[in-house]
């Protein structure tokens, strides 16, 4: 019988923490993303300041696509890390409303900063359970 250290090793080698690593990876998205938000709200009144924007669900998507015919388990398990890396993208680059050029809409940052602190709190919660589902199965 291996001991608790052997257990724990053998544990991480396996894919047991293939979703908390996905997880984690959305999260990280998620608090960038807030960044971003914070910052095109900072940059409201900037002439010129094109809204910026965090693309991750994308290439999430693309991941869990590319393994067609296999089970979610299977596929989280073959989502590689560097596939999942949040990208910054200038959002409607050529589209302002305003004189000054500036394509910031204060309200609508605000609402999807709202939005994006929902989905990292979810995204916490989640990475909680599954760790609490982790300490259950090793007891």
């Amino acid at each position: 019988m291996p001991s608790d250290k052997e257990g724990v090793l053998q544990m991480i080698h396996t894919n047991v923490f293939d979703y908390v690593n996905v997880l984690g990876k959305a999260a990280d998205a998620a608090w960038l993303r807030n960044d971003v938000i914070a910052n095109n709200m900072a940059n409201v009144d900037t002439p010129g300041y094109k809204r910026q924007d965090v693309d991750f669900e994308s290439q999430l998507k693309h991941a869990l696509h590319n393994t067609r015919y296999k089970s979610v388990d299977a596929r989280v398990g073959d989502i590689k890390s560097s596939e999942l890396t949040p990208r910054v993208y200038t959002d409607s680059a050529g589209f302002s409303y305003r004189l000054d050029g500036n394509n910031v809409d204060i309200d609508t940052e605000g609402v999807e900063l709202a939005a994006n602190q929902i989905k990292y709190n979810g995204l916490v919660t989640s990475i909680n359970q599954e760790f609490s589902n982790l300490r259950l199965v090793m007891k």
